[in-house]
């Protein structure tokens, strides 16, 4: 199944001039980036990015930490696509916690912070990346994010194979 999905590179991942590295990691495994572009997002953006449902779940404090570090520098935002690519974008991500994230993935090579240490110092967990969660948030962020006319698609060598 052909799927289209978000990903974010956090500003801490834009700071470390790490997006040439983690582009690379999506297009290795041959996905396709249907749509991309830098952009410094407000706190009225982030909130329809990170949505009450997020402060329900996870706490108001949470939140609101979450919106103040999307908002503190550039974010890359790519639409995704490929087989299963909700999937296999967050296999190549890692857990949302650094410290758990496998060797390999891109949390689990380029940070290491944990849960524990970021409440304790009342900062958002720097974990790089977000990917969509699922087949519901993946279109409800990149309608969000992407207009239909930023969106590209076109066929790349792997089509070739997969198709």
């Amino acid at each position: 199944m052909i799927e289209k999905t978000l990903v974010l590179i956090k500003p801490d991942g834009v700071q470390r001039c790490l997006v040439g590295k983690i582009i690379q990691r999506f297009e290795d495994s041959g996905l396709k980036i249907i749509g991309m572009k830098m952009q410094w997002i407000d706190k009225e953006f982030a909130k329809q990015h990170y949505t009450q449902d997020v402060a329900e779940r996870r706490g108001e404090k949470v939140r609101e930490v979450l919106l103040d570090f999307i908002t503190e520098g550039p974010v890359v935002a790519m639409c995704i696509e490929g087989i299963k690519a909700i999937e296999n974008v967050r296999k190549i991500t890692g857990t949302t916690e650094p410290k758990a994230a496998a060797p390999g993935t891109i949390r689990g090579d380029f940070a290491h912070v944990s849960f524990s240490y970021a409440d304790n110092k009342e900062i958002a967990v720097k974990n790089i990346i977000h990917a969509s969660a699922d087949q519901g948030d993946a279109e409800t962020e990149i309608k969000l994010w992407f207009k239909p006319e930023e969106m590209h698609s076109f066929k790349t060598v792997h089509d070739t194979f997969i198709l």
